[in-house]
């Protein structure tokens, strides 16, 4: 999930709305509304956020050690116009990455994977001998082959593949796909999609790549 914040409405809801026609979830918030909402989130549902997309406010270079006493995602400034000295404070002040406006979502998504490798280490993908897991919109490999999944599925798997390390919740997954706030969508849907992509994997590997269990949630374990 990417978190947009901006003072202006219809800024935020382009925003969110091109996420969404990429399969991306994504929630635009006014700077006060976010401060609340951050300030009282729940730990599972900023574990979900991918990134922070802050526009032009006047408050913005206070935002990034708000941001980092609650979450660890990249947080990229939107710019309206060219500045040398505006760019210089929003690092200054912490801002992982610093675009200007047109700027398509897909190249958000990329710069955000990248201050999440700066920070995780330099790998873009993972891979056994035989499966691997790309973050940069291509389908997995199996032997080499591309094994072509749904969005939503290539999305759970590389969430789950980031993750690899800790076993993740249904609610988790949800919320990383869908949204904190989407009341559209029942969390069941996860359990739909793990299965079929589930099945996939373990027909062209011969093995389970990802581990499942009752009340606790699920694992890349490749």
């Amino acid at each position: 999930m990417y978190v947009v914040v901006d003072p202006r409405a219809e800024v935020a809801a382009g925003f969110t709305s091109m996420f969404s026609r990429e399969g991306l979830s994504a929630v635009g918030f006014d700077s006060e509304e976010f401060q609340e909402w951050l300030t009282t989130a729940a730990e599972r549902d900023l574990s979900a956020v991918q990134g922070f997309l802050l526009g032009e406010f006047a408050e913005r270079p206070n935002y990034p050690n708000l941001i980092r006493s609650h979450s660890r995602a990249p947080i990229i400034a939107l710019s309206d116009v060219r500045s040398l000295e505006q760019t210089l404070e929003l690092f200054t002040a912490g801002i992982d990455d610093v675009v200007r406006k047109p700027i398509h979502v897909k190249e958000i998504v990329a710069r955000s994977d990248a201050v999440w490798r700066r920070m995780n280490g330099p790998k873009q993908e993972v891979s056994s001998d035989r499966l691997k897991i790309f973050f940069d919109g291509r389908d997995p490999e199996v032997d080499g082959e591309p094994l072509a999944l749904p969005r939503r599925e290539r999305h759970i798997l590389e969430y789950l593949a980031k993750n690899r390390m800790r076993r993740v919740t249904k609610t988790q997954i949800f919320n990383a796909i869908y949204g904190v706030f989407n009341d559209d969508v029942d969390e069941t849907v996860v359990e739909g999609h793990i299965s079929k992509l589930r099945k996939k994997l373990r027909l062209r590997l011969g093995f389970e790549v990802i581990d499942a269990k009752r009340y606790l949630g699920y694992q890349f374990v490749a």
